[in-house]
C-alpha cells in the first residue's frame, strides 16, 4: 500500500514538472542565461513550501509513514560540501539540461536521450558511494 502511495505522488509530481515546464531544457537554459523569472518563480516557490512544510512537520512532531520519527537532523557545515557539490550539480544540471526530478519526467514523457543522462547519474551516484569514506566531508 505504501509503494501505492508513493507511485501516485511521484505521477503527480511528474505532471506538474512536464506541465510548469520544469523539465523543459528552453526554460532551464533561459535560467541559467537570466533571461526569465520562470525557473527561478518555480524554485523559489518550492523551497518556501519546503522550508514551511519542515516546520510543520517538527512543531506538530509528524510521524513517516511507517509511523517511525522522521530523521530531520541538520548537517554539518562544510565549505567543500556545499561548494564542490553545488558546482558539480549545477555543471551536471547545465550540461545535462535537467536536474534529478526531471530526467525521470522526461523519460516518461518519451525522450529516449535522457536515459543517457539517467544513467550517468546514477554511475556517479554509485562511484560517489564507492569513494565516500575516502573525500572530505
Amino acid at each position: 500500500m505504501k509503494t501505492l502511495v508513493y507511485l501516485i505522488i511521484g505521477v503527480f509530481f511528474g505532471i506538474v514538472i512536464y506541465k510548469s515546464e520544469a523539465a523543459s531544457w528552453f526554460r532551464i537554459y533561459e535560467m541559467f542565461e537570466f533571461g526569465s523569472f520562470h525557473m527561478y518563480g518555480i524554485i523559489g516557490s518550492a523551497l518556501a513550501i519546503g522550508v514551511i512544510g519542515i516546520q510543520i512537520i517538527k512543531r506538530r512532531n509528524i510521524k513517516a509513514l511507517g509511523g517511525q520519527d522522521m530523521q530531520l537532523n541538520p548537517k554539518a557545515m562544510s565549505i567543500p560540501r556545499y561548494l564542490f557539490g553545488g558546482i558539480l550539480f549545477g555543471l551536471g544540471w547545465a550540461l545535462a539540461g535537467a536536474c534529478p526530478g526531471p530526467m525521470y519526467v522526461l523519460a516518461g514523457a518519451g525522450y529516449g536521450s535522457i536515459l543517457i543522462v539517467i544513467f550517468g547519474a546514477l554511475g556517479g551516484t554509485f562511484i560517489y558511494g564507492l569513494l565516500r569514506n575516502k573525500l572530505p566531508h
